[in-house]
């Protein structure tokens, strides 16, 4: 079984998914909890874009990923500021940029690479895209923990956060972004069409067993590495595409949590009747 740490490539892969499988809830949870799903879908789909813009254009698709990831970012502000009562367009907006740009520029790619950025690939993380997805993702670990108060209170409640005095224009732009770099970063092993899951599935698997909300975020980052460990593990000795198996896994660990759930529920509610 352990023949498997015997790969450069698969050590790669593994200090890569763990790194995002841990950044990953910690964004996921702002998500979910304030509706913001569809996000993850454009921010995915400008993403891929950027992909394929740095695949035409000769520079790393990861860069090019963060550069159109953290623009589509910043539009989708520029856009809710313009019409705060439709919000919701903005992300209809750039998810309809993102898609038609990937379109396009996809057209132009020479090599398959692209397609490895789709569902994710085991043997394409280069030491450049490694060094690259530590750095990053120590600094997106960096600012959630430096606004995690600050965040927390936003999520529940916006009105009384501005109260307390947090900025919270500033923090939810950087949020934005942060979101961007996370869903950028997450496409070489994840892949772009399903990195907005795996920001859901920890967070609604964590949701069933935790009590509050820094429990919340522990059980997510624990549910995401587990399903990115065992992901790359059967991905690798079925030759399957890791991001589809490590999204799978994930569903399947919410099915069961919630059955579980409901049998302990059906449990007690017959204990009390009893």
């Amino acid at each position: 079984m352990l023949e498997i740490l015997g790969y450069d490539f698969m050590i790669n892969a593994f200090i890569v998914g763990i790194l995002i499988a841990i950044i990953i809830p910690c964004i996921g949870i702002v998500v979910v909890l304030k509706r913001l799903s569809t996000i993850g879908d454009a921010l995915s789909h400008s993403s891929l874009a950027g992909v394929a813009a740095g695949l035409v254009v000769g520079i790393n698709p990861i860069l090019g990923a963060v550069v159109f990831a953290v623009i589509a970012a910043l539009g989708i502000e520029r856009i809710r500021k313009s019409i705060p009562k439709y919000g919701e367009i903005s992300t209809a907006v750039i998810t309809s940029v993102g898609v038609g740009l990937a379109a396009i520029f996809s057209g132009f790619v020479k090599s398959g690479n692209f397609n490895s950025f789709l569902f994710g690939s085991l043997v394409a993380i280069s030491p450049f895209e490694l060094y690259l997805v530590v750095g990053l993702s120590t600094v997106v670990l960096a600012l959630f923990a430096f606004l995690f108060k600050a965040l927390f209170y936003m999520t529940f409640d916006e009105e009384s956060a501005k109260l307390a005095g947090i900025p919270v224009k500033l923090v939810g732009t950087v949020f934005t972004i942060l979101t961007a770099v996370t869903i950028s970063i997450s496409a070489r092993v994840v892949g772009a069409l399903v990195v907005s899951s795996m920001m859901v599935l920890p967070v609604a698997a964590a949701m069933q067993i935790a009590k509050s909300y820094k429990q919340t975020v522990w059980y997510s980052v624990l549910f995401s590495v587990i399903f990115v460990v065992i992901g790359l593990f059967v991905s690798f000795y079925w030759d399957l595409k890791p991001g589809g198996t490590i999204v799978m896994t994930g569903v399947i660990t919410l099915v069961v949590t919630l059955l579980v759930k409901a049998i302990k529920g059906k449990v007690t509610m017959r204990d009390q009747g009893a």
